[in-house]
C-alpha cells in the first residue's frame, strides 16, 4: 500500500505449535476506500477444544464489520477500537449461552490512519510492539497477574516469563467482569517504523532486543518466518499457538 513517498508493507503469520487446535487469529485488513489506512488484529482464544476458537473467530468477525464501515474523515480511530472491544466481548458471551466451553479470547488491534498516525488497543496478554529501526519505543503492558507483581516490582521481566502462573490473566473478553481497554496513540509512524503485534504464544521466546533486530534486519516476511521459526525450535516441543501480524513503514523505492 503506497501513499505519499512511503508504502506499508503488510505481513501475518500463525503457527499451531505443539498443540492439537488452533485458536490464535490473526488478520490485517487494508481499508476499502482510503489508500494507507489499514487495522491489523489478533486474538488468542482459550477455553475448551472449540471455545477458544469461536472466541477468536468473534473477534475478527467483530472487527471485519465495524472497519467495512469506518471513514477516516468522520470516524475516530480509539472509539471505533474501543466499540470492537465492547462488541466483540458481548458477542463471545451471547456464543458462551449456547456453548458448553468458556470461551475467552485476548486482543490486540492496531489501526493506521492515511497520515501514519496509530491508534492501538489491547486487553489480556497478546502484545503490540513499535520499533524504530531495531529500537524498542514503546510496548503493550499485558493484563496479567505476572505483569502485576512485575509492576510491583515482587519479580522482574525475566522471572515473569518463566513463573509457573505467567498465563493467568486479569483481564480479557468473554469474563463474566468487562474486559479493560487499554488505548494508546502513535502521533506519527515514521519510515523504518514497525508495528508488530503478537500472542504469548511467540513474544514469551524473545527479549524486546532480539525482536528489534530481526524486524530491523529482515523484510517483514522474512522477519515474521524466521521469528515462528526460533519460537518453534525454543519451545523443544512444548510450544503454544502463535500468531502475530506486522506492519513497517517503508521507503518508497
Amino acid at each position: 500500500m503506497s501513499n505519499l513517498g512511503y508504502r506499508l508493507s503488510a505481513t501475518t503469520g500463525i503457527h499451531r505449535g505443539d498443540r492439537a487446535y488452533q485458536q490464535d487469529q490473526v488478520q490485517i485488513i487494508p481499508h476499502q476506500r482510503v489508500a494507507g489506512c489499514m487495522l491489523g488484529v489478533l486474538a488468542d482464544g482459550m477455553g475448551g477444544k472449540s471455545g477458544g476458537r469461536k472466541a477468536a473467530d468473534q473477534v475478527i468477525l467483530t472487527a471485519q464489520q465495524l472497519f467495512e464501515r469506518y471513514a477516516p474523515s468522520r470516524d475516530s480511530p480509539s472509539e471505533t477500537l474501543k466499540q470492537l472491544v465492547i462488541e466483540a466481548h458481548l458477542m463471545i458471551k451471547l456464543t458462551a449461552i449456547t456453548a458448553e466451553e468458556e470461551p475467552h479470547s485476548t486482543v490486540a488491534a492496531f489501526l493506521i490512519g492515511p497520515t501514519l498516525e496509530c491508534d492501538h488497543v489491547h486487553a489480556g496478554d497478546s502484545r503490540i510492539y513499535h520499533f524504530r529501526g531495531a529500537e524498542m519505543l514503546s510496548r503493550s503492558v499485558d493484563h496479567s497477574y505476572v505483569q502485576r507483581l512485575v509492576d510491583e516490582r515482587q519479580i522482574t521481566e525475566e522471572e515473569a516469563n518463566n513463573h509457573p502462573q505467567s498465563n493467568l490473566l486479569t483481564g480479557c473478553l468473554g469474563t463474566v467482569q468487562d474486559p479493560p481497554i487499554t488505548l494508546k496513540r502513535l502521533e506519527k509512524l515514521a519510515i523504518g517504523d514497525t508495528i508488530l503485534s503478537c500472542s504469548d504464544g511467540l513474544w514469551h521466546y524473545f527479549t524486546p532486543r532480539e525482536l528489534g533486530a530481526i524486524v530491523h534486519a529482515l523484510p517483514p516476511r522474512e522477519a515474521t518466518e524466521m521469528l515462528v521459526g526460533k519460537a518453534r525450535q525454543r519451545a523443544r516441543g512444548s510450544g503454544d499457538n502463535l500468531s502475530l501480524a506486522m506492519v513497517r513503514v517503508e521507503p518508497l523505492g
